[in-house]
This record gives structure tokens, C-alpha cells and sequence, in this order.
């Protein structure tokens, strides 16, 4: 299944960045809460179609509380990073040297954690 039939490409723009990082944060949250959390210089209408935008892309659901609606994220701040991988790979036209490069640019003790939890699937299967 592609990024578009999930619901879109999983990038954010910058507000809807700055919108998922209050939601991981601090959801669930209403557009009042969320403004505010962002300084309080955007409009209701500005934040209402972030949201719009960001739930179509499957990032956030509504919920509805009485008679105002809360905003939550469908994904951890992790999980959607590891889409964001997956996604960028689903894009190269060569995955193994994709992998290969992105394991030779990251941090050395990252690269030990995917050893460690490499070593322990090879354990369990």
C-alpha cells in the first residue's frame, strides 16, 4: 500500500509539524488548546484545516466530547518516524544501498541498538 492510499505523503509542513508536536504532547486537545499551545497567533480556521489536512493524511483523529471536539494523534511520535523511513525506502530505486548508507550516516550507538535488536530476532526465530 502506498503513502497516498494510507491517506497522503506522511511529510508535514511546518505548522502541521508544529501541530502534531503539541498533539504528541499533550493530546487529546481541543483548536482553542492548540492555539494557545502555539503561541496563540494563528486563526481557528488556520488550525481547523491543519487538522482537516492532518486527518486526512490519517495522522489525527477527532473526538468528540459532548458538545466540542478534542484532536488526538493515531501514531506515536516513533511510529511515525519509522513510517517516514519506510516511506523515503519505498521511494529508492536500490533499498540495500539505501539501508547501507542511512546505517553508515547515523550515530554509532544507534548503530549498536539495531545490532543488539538485530541479534535478538535472529534469537527468537
Amino acid at each position: 500500500m502506498t503513502s497516498e492510499e494510507r491517506g497522503g505523503p506522511l511529510r508535514l509542513g511546518t505548522l502541521e509539524q508544529q501541530v502534531m508536536d503539541v498533539l504528541w504532547d499533550q493530546a487529546p486537545v481541543s483548536i482553542r488548546e492548540l492555539i494557545d499551545s502555539l503561541g496563540g497567533t494563528h486563526a481557528y480556521t488556520t488550525i481547523a484545516t491543519v487538522l482537516g489536512n492532518l486527518e486526512r493524511k490519517r495522522l489525527v483523529r477527532p473526538e468528540k466530547e459532548g458538545r466540542s471536539v478534542r484532536y488526538a494523534p493515531r501514531c506515536t511520535r516513533e511510529m511515525h518516524a519509522a513510517r517516514l523511513m519506510e516511506q523515503a525506502l519505498s521511494t529508492s530505486n536500490d533499498r540495500a544501498t539505501s539501508i547501507l548508507h542511512f546505517i553508515h550516516a547515523i550515530d554509532p550507538r544507534d548503530v549498536q541498538l539495531l545490532r543488539e535488536y538485530l541479534a535478538g530476532r535472529e534469537d527468537d526465530g
